[in-house]
């Protein structure tokens, strides 16, 4: 996969990183709209294909990016297509900070060391090439505007931006309202964006973590008539990742 060309998670981040203060729009919901975005980057390189609400990988070579052949590999190890809103809600969250330390790397963004409260430790980062964020909200906004419907990758980050809770960042007060309304509206223009759009919203609603509704065989009978406790079985399901606290370092939200 050529460098040339930003990929869609990359560019759900600069749009979400903010100019003035370094910090991320929306840090909580964003790991998982990254998620999202590496599924969308995945399908658009012909890497997996979607099976109704469910990912199935139709080539596993590697597309050169490490970041997301690591998702492929998972992906690939299943051996089975995975409810997308079960990946998404998965033990991949950290993306965030794994993507800026790539852009940083890149040379994309700066990491400006702080603290919090005089005592945490934290980062911020401040974009370098502005002239590449500038383009892609062009993009978004050139879709809004003209009506026109965008080609699959602005179609998809445009889902994934509405997703994570974006469009008052892009588009704040009163006078966006009709930009934020047509942003959401795009998520129509592209099935795999608009698939894994709809399972970050799920994900966030707590779709993810409810089990399964069906009706399982009657088996013997405990003491006083009841049925015995069954354990969740849902083979396809990937646990949510426990929160884990660290004082070590904090990256600025």
């Amino acid at each position: 996969m050529g460098r040339s060309r930003r990929t869609i998670p990359e560019e759900l981040l600069l749009l979400a990183l903010d100019p003035a203060t370094g910090t991320t729009a929306q840090p909580q919901s964003l790991d998982l709209g990254l998620a999202g975005a590496q599924l969308v980057e995945l399908a658009l390189a012909g890497r997996i294909a979607p099976d109704g609400d469910r990912i199935a990988v139709v080539m596993p070579r590697p597309t050169g990016d490490p970041t997301l052949d690591s998702a492929l590999e998972l992906l690939r190890r299943r051996g089975s297509p995975v409810r997308a809103v079960h990946w998404i809600g998965g033990p991949r969250l950290g993306l965030r900070q794994i993507y800026l330390s790539h852009l940083e790397r890149c040379g994309m963004v700066h990491a400006v060391a702080g603290q919090m409260c005089g005592v945490l430790p934290t980062t911020r980062y401040q974009a370098t090439e502005t002239a590449i964020s500038r383009d892609i909200r062009a993009r978004l906004d050139s879709a809004i505007r003209t009506g026109v419907p965008p080609d699959p990758r602005t179609a998809a980050l445009a889902a994934l931006a509405h997703a994570v809770g974006l469009g008052k960042h892009l588009y704040p007060g009163n006078e966006g309202r009709s930009s934020r309304s047509r942003l959401r509206d795009l998520i129509r223009h592209d099935p795999m964006g608009g698939l894994v759009a709809h399972a970050v919203m799920d994900v966030q609603n707590g779709v993810a973590a409810q089990p399964r509704r069906s009706a399982a065989p009657a088996g013997p009978a405990g003491p006083g008539g009841r049925q015995p406790a069954r354990a969740a079985a849902d083979p396809d399901r990937i646990p949510m990742q426990p929160r884990r606290g660290s004082m070590a370092r904090a990256v600025a939200h």
